[in-house]
C-alpha cells in the first residue's frame, strides 16, 4: 500500500522557543537517525491487522494510518518469542534500507498495575527478555524506545523533594523496588547500546508531568549518558512549543547537574515549567528560559539529544468543558477530538531533536477510561472505551479529522475478500 502523500509544514518555526546558541556544544549525531534516514512502515503492523477486521470508513481510516512509520510495541513473550519477533521486524526493515522503531515495554510493575499492567515478574526475567530483544536486533540499525513511563512511574520512589510518590504495588519490595528500576533500565541501556547501531532513548515524561530537574535526575540515574538520549510525550498530547522548551531544559539540566563544581548533583536547582514559570501561563516560561541562559549556559559538556512523540498532539491537550465535574478527568486517556501531529521524520531543523516519531500507535485505545466516575463507561463518549491497545474506531476517525497538518481521509470502502 502506498503511504499517503502529505506536505509537512516547515519545522523551523517550532525551534523558536528552543534556545541552543552557537557556543553550545551539541553531542554528535548518532549513527542511526540522520536527516536522510528512512523510517520503516511495517506491512505487518497492528494497524493493518486491525484494518483487516474492519469495513467501510473505519477500514479506510485504519489503512491511511497504516501508511505512516509507526513504532512496533513488544510487551510480552518468552525470550525465544520476543527474539524471533524482533528479528523478523528488523530483518524486514533492513531489507528495505529503513530503520524501524521498537518499543520495549516489559518492566516489572509496568504502569503500576493500571490500564497497561503487566511486565516481567522478576529482575532475572526482565534481563533475559532484554537480552533476547538485543539478540533479535543483532547489529542492524534500530531505534529503541525503552520503557514508556519507566521513569515517570517508579514503585516506592521519592521525588527530588523527598516526598513519597503514589505508586506502591503490594507485590513490590518497598526497600528495593526503586533501586531495582534504575538498575534494570541501566542494564537495558548497556545491553542494547552494545550494538552502536541501536539508538536507545529513555523515558523523559512530558511537559505536563515531572519538572525538568526531577526527570533529569532520574535520567542520569538510569544511564542516559550511555544511551542515545531520551524521548518525551509518549502516548500524550502536549503541544510542540512546550515540549521543545521542556526537553531543552532537561538536556541543559543534565549538563548542569553532571558538570562538576558547585552544581554537581543539584538537579533540584534547575528551573522548570513549574518554577519560576507557571505551567498554565506559557508567557511565563520565558522566566525559566532565562534561568538556563544565566546558569546552565556556564556548564561544560555536550547537550543530550531527544525524540518527540507527535502521534496525537496536533491539537494539543484536552480539558473537560467548563462546568464538567469529574473525580479524575484523565486527560491522557482517550481524550475526544484530538488530532495527529507532525508526521514521523528525522528532518527536524533542530540540532538536538533526532526525530519526530509516532511512538503511540494512533487509533489504539489508552484503556477503559471512566474519568474517575466508575461504572465502566467513558462519560465523554457515553460508552465503554476499548481495552488498552485495542483498536478504537472513533478515536482513529477523530485523529484523522483533526490532524495538524491535515491529512487526506478518503471515503471508506467495503472490505474485500
Amino acid at each position: 500500500m502506498r503511504s499517503p502523500v502529505v506536505i509537512i509544514a516547515a519545522l523551523a518555526a517550532l525551534a523558536g522557543s528552543f534556545l541552543v546558541t552557537s557556543v553550545d556544544p551539541v553531542a554528535a549525531e548518532n549513527a542511526v537517525l540522520g536527516p536522510g534516514t528512512t523510517l520503516y512502515v511495517d506491512p505487518a503492523s497492528s494497524t493493518l491487522q486491525a484494518a483487516a477486521k474492519l469495513d467501510g470508513q473505519a477500514r479506510a481510516d485504519a489503512l491511511v494510518l497504516a501508511g505512516f512509520p509507526t513504532a512496533t510495541w513488544f510487551t510480552k513473550g518468552t525470550p525465544a518469542e520476543v527474539q524471533a519477533a524482533v528479528k523478523k521486524l528488523v530483518d524486514a526493515a533492513t531489507a528495505k534500507n529503513a530503520v524501524p522503531t521498537v518499543v520495549a515495554y516489559n518492566l516489572p510493575h509496568r504502569d503500576c498495575s493500571q490500564y497497561s499492567a503487566g511486565g516481567a515478574t522478576s529482575k532475572a526475567e526482565y534481563q533475559a527478555w532484554i537480552d533476547a530483544v538485543a539478540a533479535g536486533i543483532g547489529t542492524r540499525k534500530v531505534v529503541v524506545i525503552l520503557e514508556p513511563d519507566g521513569l515517570g512511574i517508579i514503585p516506592f520512589h521519592a521525588d527530588l523533594s523527598g516526598k513519597d510518590e503514589w505508586c506502591k504495588p503490594p507485590d513490590a519490595d518497598k526497600a528495593t523496588a526503586a533501586k531495582e528500576r534504575y538498575e534494570l533500565l541501566g542494564y537495558a541501556v548497556d545491553k542494547l547500546r552494545a550494538n552502536p547501531r541501536s539508538a536507545v532513548y529513555l523515558d523523559g515524561t512530558h511537559s505536563a508531568w515531572l519538572g525538568a530537574g526531577d526527570i533529569a535526575s532520574r535520567l542520569v540515574k538510569a544511564g542516559v549518558q550511555r544511551a542515545s538520549g531520551f524521548f518525551i510525550n509518549a502516548s500524550n498530547y502536549e503541544p510542540n512549543d512546550k515540549l521543545l522548551d521542556y526537553a531543552s531544559w532537561i538536556s541543559q539540566c543534565i549538563r548542569y547537574g553532571t558538570s562538576g563544581g558547585d552544581a554537581a548533583g543539584h538537579f533540584e536547582r534547575c528551573a522548570s515549567q513549574y518554577y519560576p514559570a507557571s505551567p498554565n501561563d506559557y508567557a511565563t516560561w520565558a522566566l525559566s528560559r532565562k534561568w538556563y541562559a544565566d546558569n546552565a549556559g556556564k556548564a561544560a559538556g555536550p547537550l543530550t539529544h531527544f525524540v518527540i512523540d507527535t502521534s496525537r498532539n496536533g491539537r494539543g491537550p484536552w480539558a473537560p468543558k467548563p462546568g464538567t465535574s469529574y473525580k479524575d478527568a484523565q486527560p491522557w486517556c482517550n481524550p475526544p477530538d484530538r488530532g495527529l501531529g507532525l508526521r514521523p521524520t528525522t528532518r527536524t531543523s533542530n540540532p538536538l531533536v533526532d526525530a519526530y516519531l509516532w511512538i503511540k500507535v494512533p487509533g489504539e485505545s489508552d484503556g477503559q477510561c471512566d474519568r474517575g466516575m466508575g461504572g465502566g463507561k467513558d462519560p465523554e463518549r457515553g460508552s465503554a472505551d476499548p481495552a488498552a491497545g485495542a483498536w478504537f474506531e472513533k478515536q482513529a476517525a477523530e485523529l484523522l479529522q483533526f490532524a495538524s497538518p491535515p491529512v487526506a481521509r478518503p471515503a471508506g470502502a467495503k472490505k474485500t475478500k
